[in-house]
This record gives C-alpha cells, structure tokens and sequence, in this order.
C-alpha cells in the first residue's frame, strides 16, 4: 500500500485545484483513486480529514483566518508535499456595543479565560480516526443567517480577533439540532461564548454552538442528525439572542456557509 501511494503522489501536479482555498475557506484537494487505507495529509502540522469521494480520496483541508496569500502544501508520508494556492478574500469590518467587562477584563476574568481557552481548544483539535462521508450540514437552526464570518471585529471602538462562526437570529429558547451525527466532546459555561456545546464528526471535525439558554446533552454523547442539543439563549459575550454557529477542519475555523446545505 506504502509503495502504491507513494507512486501516486508522485503522478500528482505539483499544484492542485482547490476550491474555496481563502483564508477562513476550505481547499478540496483530489489525491487519487480511493484504494486501500486512506492517506495521512497534514496541514501546517495537523491531521486532516480525507474521504471517498465518489471512488477518489479527496482531502477536506481548512485554512485559517490568518493564513497569507500564495503558495500552500499538504505533506504526505516520507514528507512529499502536494501545494495549492491560497487566494484572496475580503472580509468587512464590524462594530458592537457590549458590557464594558467583556472587553477589558479583571485579573480574575482573565484568568479564567486562559483556563478556558486550553479547553475548546482541545475541543477544536479533537482527533477521531473514523470514516467521514462528506462535509455538508443541515442548519441547526432556521432564520436569518448572518454573513459576518471573518469580520474584523470591533467591540466598544476596539479592535479585536475576526469572528469566527456565523451568527443565526432565532429566538430564545428555540431548539437546537445536530446538523450532522457525531459525538459531543465537550459541554460547559465560557466566559466570552457563555453556554457552549461542541461535536466531533471525525477526522478533525468539529462544530460549536454558542450561547446556549440550556445545554441538552452531556460529553461522550453520540447524536444522530436532528437530536436537540440545547437551546438558543444569550449567555456570555452578546448583543441579544442568537445561535453562534462555528464549523473547524484542522482546528482552523472555516465559513459555516461553505459547509450548509441550502
């Protein structure tokens, strides 16, 4: 198997196709007929998901918010690499009134944060080696879907991190459902996305729900697409009730409406 992959990567050009290959998209990347065990791809260091695709291994890499413009690459076994370009894309800006305590925080919200941040991001970088058929989502919610992924953000005139999901107006207290099955890693109360829940769907991929009136499930929970997981409320960081929909490949957040069906 070693042997045939490796002969494989080689027949590939040295640049791939990639759709969507901006920063906060995704770069679809055609490895070759699906014989055998799948290939191990890395991106910037992690694990990246690869399925069958119609009898083709494809590989589903997520590129950060932060990545440059031009040349990128996967990495194979024995370090051969396949690389795609990154392209640009414009992001708007946007700005939010908020509890002056969510911006300049005490020492003691600090801290908290930090301890937090070390729990979703183990959740965003969850490993689950398991077959993915797949990429596409059901909403979780329906209503008006915001188009504010990747906004740069400015919380009381000052400057922030891009945001990071998309935001869905709903009502409190609306259910919301599994927009795919998997399995909840990890639930809680943040400081910044209040009541939190995150699902692993393999391979790296990882959904997150924010600001949550109630959390319906607990860790180590396998959900099937529709199960409610919680419901829409406004706790943490927000301006009212909304669903703050986050969609992680690789650990990089990706726009949720490259992912949606329609």
């Amino acid at each position: 198997m070693k042997l045939t992959l490796l002969a494989l990567i080689l027949c590939l050009p040295f640049t791939a196709s990639a759709d969507s290959a901006w920063p906060g998209g995704i770069a679809f990347l055609n490895l070759g007929p699906a014989e055998g065990e799948p290939p191990v791809v890395e991106f910037d260091g992690k694990r990246v998901l690869v399925m069958d695709d119609g009898g083709q291994w494809r590989a589903a890499v997520g590129v950060p918010l932060s990545a440059a413009t031009g040349r990128a690459s996967i990495t194979f076994a024995n370090e051969i690499t396949m690389s795609f370009d990154v392209v640009e894309h414009a992001y708007a800006e946007e700005h939010l009134q908020v509890a002056r305590s969510y911006v300049s925080l005490s020492e003691e919200d600090l801290a908290r944060y930090h301890r937090e941040r070390k729990v979703i991001d183990a959740a965003l970088n969850n490993w689950r080696d398991v077959p993915v058929a797949g990429v596409d989502l059901e909403s979780p919610v329906e209503g008006p879907r915001s188009s504010s992924f990747g906004k740069r953000r400015f919380f009381n005139n000052e400057p922030r991190s891009p945001h990071t999901g998309m935001d869905i107006a709903v009502p409190m207290g609306t259910p919301i459902l599994a927009p795919r099955a998997g399995v909840v890693t990890e639930t809680g109360d943040f400081y910044f996305n209040g009541n939190t829940v995150f699902i692993d769907h393999g391979q790296g991929f990882v959904t997150m729900y924010c600001h949550l009136s109630e959390i319906g499930v607990e860790n180590g929970r396998e959900v099937s697409t529709g199960d409610v997981i919680g419901l829409v409320g406004k706790t943490g960081r927000v301006t009212g009730a909304h669903l703050h929909f986050g969609t992680y490949l690789n650990g990089n957040a990706v726009d949720p409406a490259l992912l949606l069906r329609d």
